[in-house]
């Protein structure tokens, strides 16, 4: 036993996740102090509403309250657009969540023909334990929590996130560091508040099943999978459809805005603007918060399903079992620490200090937490236990299970410095890609492909090395708690990645209510900066992916009792091929399904700019709306085909070819996916920057390169507009592919294993 006692595990774990609640609760708190006054503005419903009115700020010598209100007008659209976007989304989805909580329910149930009698345990020899009908039940109840936490992580993060633009915007006003500050602390609080939600959620629902499952704790920990399928299957709908939405508008805008008319990035006259702006929120942050909280939820369940058919479970200790959950808790007190670096402890003064700044970050929370992990790993594990490996037991000891957490929570940094040196504009990889645009979009678009490949060479290394020395040292099990490792600063690798669309909508916002040009330079430089970080967060989620489907794997071949698996033989080889394509139809479904919504909405912005008139004067207004419903419908629609490829292919490849055919697929599509999603994210971020390093003009390369619409400008926003779905939408999309088939697999595996294969059968 560990020096950690039950009943200090039970009270540590809730009390850790609501002290990361608290804090959220806290940075919204200061955030919201940026002022707000009500202003008799009526808004549709002839109600009043509030308007932030700014500090009594000059704005070009004059208190602009008309300014200021604008800014709260923009918001306001903003946010309504987001949130009528989700709450359509939610309604399909809803529909979804009940159909697939039936599938789970008659495929589980049906293992055992719905019999409520009690079985012999699969690991744990000669103890009996619930029924398969129990276990379709809870599987089914994981599955609808897991889905029902995803959804609220992303719609709060998108609350925060439409609360804050404005308000970043207005501190712009007073510099740089103000601004940084409010967009910071409002990643914050997304970050604490879906890192604590997933806690606290999958400790309730452990100590809820076990009041049922009692002894049972192989049981128990097989039916929580679900939550991880829960969690991940929302991520999936909310960061396809969000990046076809997102990007769609991003398209339409740039193409008709700054290629055809010239006319500045988020210029109010441009139709699109608006929806670009909704995209950010509802892809970036909604998409990006629920696909983080899939890992984690998945990551969790990993562990705690090797762990308990391991010495952990059959000796039910209750403390080394909860060793993932104390880990996550652990994390969330050392982002807590991390955050005050940024927000109180180093004040920013000017630009340049910006992304070192988001980079101590990630380096303090993986320095800290490495002290964490040793408190935990000492005190909460026995000094020596067995794990399960595959049919055998492995001794392991205490500080083997530090160093397979440590090594996942350093290759997480690391991926992180990679990603960044690749897609920051303050390296030679992207001023090559800019440097390139001189001789026009064809060059700029043959430099960013090759820095998106090579920037997969190091991360794959770091990912190799963590899977081999975490899986030496502690088979399975090893690797699943490699996956949390990485996932361990959450909090402060989302407050990170929701800083980015955050500034990038108060850029928006500065530009669209005529602020002046310093505040644009400002809000630029902040956005700058959330695009690296940005690119930094999706390095996360992609490396922590390849972890957390490997580990899901490893379990599911336990559970699917697949004794092997040999490459030479043809079922497997079979699966392999299959499975490694299967990332390339899914980005070119989505793809696709971006491109034909930015088609529509190219037409839409043509057609406004040409039949309104006075609209690129200034003198009309453009039809905003009309954009919001095309970019809407077309994610809505798009969404489905994709989201089918990925849940349907588990269950078609385990029930027609077997458990061995679909551990194929479930490898090939790993080894492929990971690939091509860091290589897609990172030359879509390189882009980006390479178009930002152009606009900004702050050395003299970028200045000889510029200015706005010079033939490299142009031929930069073309390569920029090229990577918006691969940065956006294909390549954040695959890797919850390859989570989510990996962990689809493990709830079904029971069914596979006892009916799957028909078609080898009747052969």
């Amino acid at each position: 036993m560990g020096v950690l006692s039950e009943g200090l595990t039970q009270f540590l774990i809730p009390v850790s996740a609501l002290i990361g609640i608290g804090f959220a609760l806290l940075q919204w708190f200061l955030v919201s102090r940026v002022r707000v006054s009500v202003s008799d503005h009526p808004d549709a419903n002839n109600g009043y509403r509030k308007i932030l009115i700014g500090d009594a700020e000059l704005e070009n010598g004059v208190q602009s309250v008309e300014v200021i209100n604008k800014c709260a007008e923009i918001q306001h659209a903003i946010s309504v657009g987001a949130t009528s976007f989700l709450f359509t989304e939610y309604r399909y989805l809803t529909i979804f969540m009940g159909v697939f909580g039936a599938i789970i329910f008659l495929f589980l149930g049906s293992v055992k023909g719905f019999s409520t009698q009690s079985e012999p345990c699969t690991y744990n020899e000669g103890n009996m334990c619930k029924p398969a009908l129990a276990n379709a039940v809870f599987s089914t109840v994981a599955f609808l929590l897991g889905a029902l936490t995803s959804v609220l992580s992303g719609f709060l993060g998108m609350k925060i996130a439409t609360y804050a633009n404005a308000r970043t915007t207005l501190e712009a006003r007073k510099g740089i560091g103000k601004a940084f500050v409010t967009a910071f602390r409002s990643g914050a609080v997304m970050g604490f508040l879906l890192s604590a939600n997933g806690l606290l959620v999958l400790y309730i629902a452990i100590n809820l099943f076990k009041l049922y499952y009692g002894d049972d704790w192989e049981g128990l920990y097989e039916s929580i999978t679900g939550y991880g399928l829960g969690g991940s299957s929302m991520a999936l709908f909310g960061r396809v459809g969000g990046g076809i939405y997102t990007k769609a508008a991003d398209v339409g805008a740039d193409l008709v805005g700054k290629v055809e008319h010239n006319i500045p990035e988020d210029d109010p006259r441009n139709p699109a603007v608006i929806a670009d702006n909704v995209g950010d929120n509802v892809g970036d942050i909604a998409g990006m918060g629920s696909d983080l909280f899939g890992s984690y939820a998945e990551s969790s369940c990993a562990a705690l399903f090797v762990a308990s058919v391991s010495s952990f479970g059959t000796n039910h200790d209750y403390t080394a079992m909860s060793y993932p959950l104390i880990i996550s808790s652990m994390g969330i007190v050392v982002c807590l620490i991390t955050t005050l670096f940024a927000t109180d402890l180093f004040e920013i003064k000017n630009v340049s200090q910006i992304e070192p700044s988001l980079k101590r970050q990630l380096l303090i929370s993986t320095i800290l937490m490495t002290a964490g992990i040793a408190i935990v790993s000492f005190t909460a594990l026995p000094s020596e236990f067995t794990l399960y490996n595959f049919g055998a037991d492995k001794v392991v000891k205490n500080w083997h299970l530090f160093f397979c957490v440590a090594i996942g929570l350093w290759a997480g940094l690391v991926i992180g410095y990679i990603t960044e040196y690749f897609t920051s504009n303050a390296y030679s990889p992207v001023q090559d890609v800019a440097d390139s645009c001189r001789t026009g979009a064809a060059t700029n678009v043959i430099f960013g492909l090759a820095l998106g490949y090579k920037s997969v060479i190091i991360p794959i290394f770091a990912i190799a090395v963590a899977i081999y020395v975490s899986f030496s040292l502690a088979a399975m099990y090893g690797i699943a708690v490699a996956a949390l490792g990485m996932l361990s600063t959450i909090a402060t690798s989302l407050a990170i990645d929701a800083y980015g669309p955050i500034s990038d909508n108060a850029g928006g916002i500065a530009e669209m209510a005529g602020m002046r040009h310093e505040i644009r330079e400002r809000t630029d430089a902040l956005d700058a900066a959330g695009n690296t970080t940005a690119a930094i967060g999706k390095g996360f989620a992609i490396g922590s992916a390849a972890l957390v489907s490997l580990a899901l794997f490893g379990a599911y071949v336990s559970r699917a009792g697949v004794k092997a698996v040999n490459v030479m033989t043809p079922k497997v080889f079979i699966g392999l091929i299959v499975g490694a394509m299967l990332p390339y139809w899914f980005s070119a479904m989505t793809m696709k399904s971006v491109g034909s919504a930015a088609l529509k909405m190219v037409e839409e912005v043509r057609r406004q700019f040409n039949t309104i008139p006075g609209l690129l004067e200034g003198r009309a207004k453009p039809d905003y709306a009309n954009c919001v419903k095309i970019s809407t419908d077309a994610s809505l629609k798009e969404m489905i085909p994709p989201g089918a490829l990925v849940l349907l292919t588990p269950l078609i490849a385990g029930t027609f070819f077997g458990v061995e055919t679909l551990a194929g697929v479930l490898a090939g599509s790993l080894v492929s996916g990971v690939q091509v999603a860091i290589s897609a994210s990172n030359t879509g971020g390189a882009w980006d920057n390479a178009k930002k390093y152009i606009e900004a003009g702050t050395t003299p390369h970028a200045v000889a390169l510029g200015p706005k619409g010079s033939d490299a400008h142009k031929a930069a926003v073309i390569g920029d507009t090229v990577g918006d779905p691969l940065k956006d939408t294909s390549g954040p999309s695959l890797n919850i592919l390859i989570k989510l088939m990996a962990v689809e697999s493990l709830v079904f595996a029971p069914f596979f294993a006892a009916h799957g294969g028909l078609i080898f059968k009747l052969l």
